[in-house]
């Protein structure tokens, strides 16, 4: 085979219609090889690469063409005390590799020292890992791209986090090879699904090639969520089986077509190698000094993420890898956002946090990743990781601060109107500083760390005794409340209680400033049998259930219409934050914080511990200070959300001093089984006064009167 000395960049394997260049990062390796397959996974040669340039080594191989196999054997100094942890034994798998091929295969040969010796990883392995591992191919990236991008603002946001795998496993006459593939997504039933739920993006759960951990398989169980990263460019092959890399665009496209976002659940701040005595499988043979984070005793590993190990982004290579890695999903697979796992470990300079960190300061002045959605889970395991709101402008974040204190107040507990207030604005006193926007607050009830929806109000403690580790895996302070049975029931005020707190949440969730996060089957009111951590629950457990109830049909709908309703109305997802004065030429506050007797909040109302009911109200000429991209004003109705946590029904006087001259209608009482109280809103009877049920939410709206508009425009 003929070897030209070829490229340095890009890094990676790269077909250009002719032949293939292989380029591999290396700043202390004394030899690098490429090891090329045949289809039976056996080694066929073995090429030395001729060339090395500012530590990238390089060859050009112009017979080999797409589906060609490979790995990589690194040469060099094998002093695990130095950090040092050559061993050219190992075959690795490229971190540029595009597309992979097979899964690790737990065989002793896979570590870089002899399991079970004396000085365990300070002994040395020349055990061959080739037949054990997965391998690179070269592929064609050629795809026939629409530009159908939505390009939707932030502030118009409803996200789905859904598990790629767990929402097609079980749905009903899917061929079964497409089920839990990307292909799978694409089915017109599933597609219609999505669009008529009305969400504006899909969030999914780790898609990058992920490594399948022994202790698990050993149990029978799989790592189902895939927080365990070996590539960062590569699809998972057990989402591809049927349609290789081309069905991830497929699947992009086909969500663009209906408007859908795509946005990936990434995981760069540890990789699938572990700790010290964790395998060699790509980046600890590759350069183990520069991808990882040591600690001063080169041997050992820092660890913010309680994984093992962190991945060393001080290292301007290991920097380019990721950055190299979101503009080639944004470029070539076209997603339209990232939400990154435990970000504070991307952004730690010299151990603390710094908001000036190389990762975040790339980010801000690259021209491609700049322009799409980033989203921070923000903190991490390690010395001072808890950072929301720290995050720079241009980035939102996860806010648990939202989700505790919305699950303390529809349990009922005391002390929380004050915290719920900030909570439901948007949290300015995390987010409203250097410019940020009320969508920097994800605002989330649950996500796939946790209970469903239906759990949380199901169950005071956790069930995981199906993950194996004897139930103490997973949280234990879940803010959840049972309602008066532990589980499944059949007694009917708790299944009517369960179902109105479900319609609270949502109902809350959906009409609060920021982005709102729903998880994927919490509108069919799905259950995991009260696990909260179902990492490892690749089952019925972890998957969605798609049989069609009652119940769950009449909770979709309800959703179904809050989507609408939020869409439809500017006042639900301001731009701005609220200021709590006079809106400008007018005499109408943009908010106001009301008693149910309609009079305005005073601060002994607030301190009150044991207050439990008020009221928010949305002026519609609150929207005269959204702008449209035209420049042009928007307008909006006026609405009164009253929230009343008590066990007790209390008394309501709505507001007249309200600009518009109409009446006041009820759209939603959550008491009632649908929620909504007329099939169309326009039908909503009226209210001046009533009651608000016991743990209920009820919202009211002032339509804009023609006299209104036609005042406006003049």
């Amino acid at each position: 085979m003929r070897v030209w000395p070829g490229a340095p960049y890009p890094l990676g394997a790269t077909w250009d219609g002719s032949g293939t260049n292989f380029a591999l990062f290396s700043a202390a390796a004394t030899k690098v090889e490429l090891c090329l397959f045949g289809a039976d996974g056996k080694e066929t040669q073995r090429i030395a690469m001729p060339e090395v340039t500012h530590e990238v080594w390089h060859a050009y191989l112009p017979e080999v063409r797409p589906g060609q196999l490979y790995g990589w054997r690194v040469h060099g100094p094998y002093e695990p005390d130095q950090g040092l942890r050559f061993n050219p034994n190992k075959l690795l798998l490229d971190p540029y590799a595009k597309k992979i091929v097979g899964e690790v295969e737990w065989n002793p040969a896979v570590f870089g020292y002899k399991l079970g010796h004396k000085d365990q990883d300070l002994s040395f392995s020349d055990e061959d890992s080739g037949p054990y591992v997965p391998k690179a191919e070269v592929i064609d990236p050629a795809f026939t791209w629409t530009d159908t991008r939505p390009r939707r603002p932030s502030h118009e946001s409803i996200i789905y986090e859904t598990h790629l795998r767990g929402f097609t496993m079980q749905w009903p006459g899917m061929p079964e090879q497409r089920r839990g593939t990307f292909l799978g997504m694409t089915d017109p039933a599933v597609v219609r699904y999505l669009r008529d739920l009305g969400v504006t993006a899909v969030e999914l759960l780790p898609i990058h090639a992920f490594v399948q951990d022994s202790h698990l398989l050993e149990k029978g169980l799989r790592n189902y969520w895939g927080y365990n990263s070996i590539g960062f460019f590569a699809p998972n092959p057990d989402y591809t089986s049927d349609g290789g890399v081309s069905g991830v665009k497929t699947f992009v496209q086909v969500m663009h077509e209906n408007g859908i976002e795509v946005i990936l659940d990434v995981v760069y701040n540890h990789t699938a190698e572990g700790n010290h005595l964790g395998p060699t499988l790509s980046f600890r043979g590759i350069d183990n000094t520069a991808y990882y984070y040591l600690t001063d005793n080169r041997r050992y590993y820092n660890d913010f993420t309680g994984t093992g190990n962190a991945l060393e982004l001080r290292h301007p290579s290991v920097l380019r890898m990721v950055t190299d890695s979101l503009r080639y999903w944004v470029q070539e697979m076209r997603v339209d956002g990232f939400r990154f796992d435990l970000a504070t470990t991307l952004a730690r300079v010299n151990g603390s946090y710094s908001q000036y960190a190389g990762f975040l300061t790339a980010i801000a002045q690259d021209p491609v990743l700049s322009k799409v959605k980033m989203i921070a889970e923000p903190w991490d395991t390690g010395m001072g990781g808890y950072q929301v709101g720290g995050f720079p402008p241009g980035w939102s974040e996860w806010n648990d601060k939202y989700r505790d204190t919305v699950r303390r107040y529809w349990k009922g507990d005391p002390g929380q109107l004050g915290e719920l207030g900030t909570r439901v604005s948007g949290s300015p006193d995390l987010f409203n500083h250097q410019g940020r926007r009320p969508w920097a607050s994800v605002n989330f009830i649950t996500a796939h760390d946790g209970f469903t929806l239906q759990d949380l109000v199901s169950y005071n403690e956790k069930h995981n005794e199906a993950n194996g580790e004897g139930g103490k895996d997973g949280h234990s302070n879940n803010l959840s409340w049972n309602h008066g049975a532990e589980g499944p029931t059949d007694d009917p005020e708790i299944k009517e209680l369960r179902a109105r707190q479900r319609r609270n949440f949502l109902a809350t969730l959906l009409l609060s400033q920021g982005i709102p996060m729903i998880l994927a089957g919490d509108e069919r009111a799905r259950t995991q049998g009260g696990n909260n951590n179902a990492y490892c629950q690749d089952s019925e457990i972890g998957w969605i259930d798609w049989s069609e109830t009652k119940e769950g049909d009449q909770f979709l709908r309800y959703v179904k219409r809050l989507i609408r309703l939020r869409k439809e109305h500017i006042v639900f997802h301001r731009h701005r934050f609220f200021s709590g004065g006079k809106i400008e030429g007018t005499e109408v506050q943009d908010v106001r914080w009301l008693r149910p007797d309609g009079n305005d909040m005073q601060q002994a109302d607030w301190d009150n511990g044991e207050n439990r009911c008020f009221g928010l109200l949305l002026s519609g000429e609150a929207g005269q200070v959204h702008l449209t991209a035209r420049g042009e004003k928007e307008t909006d109705d006026t609405f009164l959300i009253l929230m009343n946590a008590s066990p007790d029904a209390v008394d309501y006087i709505l507001p007249q001093d309200v600009a518009s001259a109409a009446p006041w209608r009820q759209l939603i009482d959550t008491t009632v089984a649908g929620g909504f109280l007329a099939e169309e809103d326009e039908d909503a009877p009226l209210a001046e006064s009533g009651q608000i049920g016991p743990r209920s939410l009820c919202l009211f709206v002032k339509r804009v009167e023609e006299d209104d508009e036609e005042t406006e425009e003049e």
